[in-house]
């Protein structure tokens, strides 16, 4: 996808970049690959595919949440996706990229320096231990690919206000989200909205969810990774 193949179909989106904004991304995508040919952040290798699988595959968020202003937090961030694409193109937003992988801290630190922007904030952490201590915090959460989906809401759900919203991006989930089940009724949140995306060019499909918070998190959550990953919640 080339700057004007990514240009109409964010149109189709609903999202009219501006000049600033492109100009943001080209810098972003112009020093990602430059990075990543010394620091190992991301599997793609050209600039076409960073528009179409990294910036346009985060904006895709929109079909499913309104993101014009609140606070948001980016679980596992990596490379800065889709938070910092996010705040690149909503400036109201207040963006938290987290991640626990230092070399990726530290190129989000040199990009956001290069990119003059303020709405970022980077924290250098373990979700869990980040999630204990912010909670109730965000109108969003994000994450994109990291884990499965009821490891995600356990991780995630603690650090959302009531009525908050936790942003999933995946690929097929139809057994996680069977298997989830228990953990969001634990977890006091339910599924709002399924969005299945299909990516330009290529043709592959992406799954989104929204699901919203509907009371405040029991304090004993989340458990630690280990138990998460090893035991599910039951009732």
């Amino acid at each position: 996808m080339n700057k004007e193949e990514f240009i109409k179909e964010t149109k189709k989106l609903g999202i009219n970049l501006t000049n600033p904004m492109l100009e943001k991304l080209e810098i972003y995508a112009n020093f990602l690959l430059e990075y990543n040919e010394h620091t190992n952040l991301t599997a793609i290798k050209t600039k076409e595919d960073v528009y179409l699988k990294h910036f346009y595959d985060s904006l895709t968020l929109v079909k499913i949440a309104s993101l014009e202003t609140g606070k948001i937090l980016d679980v596992g961030t990596g490379a800065g996706f889709p938070g910092l694409v996010l705040a690149i193109v909503f400036p109201n937003l207040e963006v938290d990229l987290l991640d626990s992988n230092n070399k990726k801290i530290t190129f989000l630190q040199q990009c956001i320096e290069r990119l003059k922007i303020k709405n970022v904030h980077l924290i250098y952490s373990r979700a869990e231990d980040y999630t204990k201590i912010h909670r109730e915090e965000y109108d969003y959460v994000t994450s994109r690919a990291v884990a499965e989906l009821r490891i995600l809401l356990e991780l995630n759900i603690p650090c959302l206000k009531v009525k908050g919203q936790f942003l999933v991006m995946k690929g097929n989930i139809k057994e996680e989200i069977a298997e989830a089940k228990t953990t969001l009724e634990i977890l006091s949140s339910k599924i709002i909205k399924v969005e299945i995306v299909t990516l330009p060019k290529e043709n592959s499909t992406r799954t989104l969810l929204n699901i919203e918070k509907e009371a405040k998190t029991d304090p004993k959550y989340p458990r630690t990774y280990d138990k998460i990953k090893k035991r599910m919640l039951k009732k």
